[in-house]
């Protein structure tokens, strides 16, 4: 009976090893499955700016599996969950709330464009989710955050503050110009990087003789290039399209303007694709970017030939700073100890991070310390010219 008894006993016993054994495993994996950082991308898709929104994702996609490779962060991986704000800031709202509300992302990089970044801000606020910017350039996003007001947005991306003033101050000191046109794209990003010009030109003697704005899509700026033509204009101020410029640059070379008005601003003058458009156009024209493929540090070389092997195509400046933001999150995750985000956010304001370009800190606004490269076509090819900084003046609150 007593023997009976025992094998019973025993039988049992193996019975619930196992089970706790199987309940355990069933727990390490629902845990595992917790413990994944779920990161949210907000970018445009499809639409007129899908270009960037593509470049965006892939750099962020090639961050994560930089990361994911090599660990994880603490063990846990990254999975990212894409949303298309389509680059309005109604559809960028959107998406915002179905990757807080649906896919429960722990943060959110997001977006190109400002004005869908300037609508995503109260909506992460409210949340109490981290919004890392990586590419909208209006320095309205960090007067209103920070000691501004959005505790949840930092941005890892120059202002066009920063950028209007290191251009100006080049065209007038460098190049001599003091006469200047303007032709940007008519979005919060193209007159917001005017209005900084405007602020900083006078410094230098510099006038605006003409000022013209063009909507995503156009394609004929014949007008407008023949009043500029005719103005006396010896640079024109274009803060546009990537895809818009090259169409620009060949209509200046139908009305004459090669080699008499001289492009300044950013629309990605320095791709092989914009100088082959209109090469005599594009020689002498000025821009200060972020980043460019061909700046000189062993960080940005690698990214470049990671990224060209697995996409087949060189990086621009939105998979740079998409790949790199990635990066700083993750470093802020890392030294936070935990994937909590009142940490993390804690942890990004102190953080000292070396990107490829230089080392990275955020000020009271939350908005990252970080150099800009300025560059100008020579002979058919960029020619880096030097990083400059600029510390931003806020206004008063």
């Amino acid at each position: 009976m007593n023997k009976t008894l025992t094998r019973r006993a025993f039988c049992i016993s193996t019975a619930i090893l196992s089970l706790t054994a199987l309940m355990t495993g069933v727990s390490q994996q629902a845990l595992a499955v917790d413990e994944t950082i779920r990161l949210g991308l907000v970018s445009p898709m499809s639409g007129p700016n899908a270009r960037y929104g593509a470049f965006s994702l892939h750099g962020a996609e090639l961050a994560v599996k930089e990361i994911n490779d090599a660990g994880g962060i603490d063990g846990r991986k990254i999975e990212i969950f894409s949303a298309d704000s389509q680059g309005t800031p109604v559809e960028g709202v959107s998406a915002t709330r179905r990757l807080i509300d649906q896919d429960k992302v722990n943060y959110i990089i997001g977006d190109v464009s400002s004005s869908v970044t300037l609508a995503m801000q109260p909506v992460a606020e409210d949340a109490g989710v981290l919004l890392l910017n990586a590419a909208s350039s209006n320095p309205k996003i960090t007067y209103g955050a920070g000691v501004g007001g959005y505790k949840w947005t930092f941005r890892n991306y120059p202002t066009d503050e920063n950028r209007a003033l290191i251009v100006a101050k080049y065209a007038a000191e460098q190049r001599g110009f003091t006469k200047f046109a303007v032709l940007s794209v008519d979005s919060d990003y193209g007159r917001s990087a005017i209005t900084f010009t405007k602020k900083y030109l006078p410094d230098f003697k510099g006038e605006i003789v003409s000022e013209d704005y063009y909507k995503e899509g156009e394609v004929d700026f014949r007008s407008v290039l023949a009043k500029i033509r005719d103005n006396g204009a010896q640079a024109i101020i274009m803060y546009g399209l990537a895809d818009t410029t090259p169409i620009i640059a060949r209509q200046m070379l139908e009305l004459g303007l090669a080699g008499k008005v001289t492009l300044i601003g950013n629309g990605e003058f320095n791709t092989e694709k914009t100088i082959k458009s209109a090469p005599k156009v594009l020689e002498g024209a000025v821009e200060a970017a972020a980043w460019l493929p061909a700046f000189d540090s062993p960080e940005s070389k690698a990214f470049v030939e990671k990224f060209t092997a697995a996409y087949n195509e060189a990086p621009n400046n939105h998979a740079y700073v998409h790949w790199d933001t990635v990066h700083l999150l993750a470093q802020a995750i890392k030294e936070a100890g935990s994937p909590d985000q009142a940490k993390v956010r804690d942890a990004l304001s102190k953080i000292k991070y070396k990107s490829a370009v230089g080392e990275v800190t955020f000020d009271d606004h939350n908005q990252a310390r970080l150099p800009m490269i300025l560059l100008q076509i020579e002979d058919g090819k960029p020619s880096i010219k030097g990083a400059y900084a600029a510390d931003i003046q806020y206004p008063a609150n």
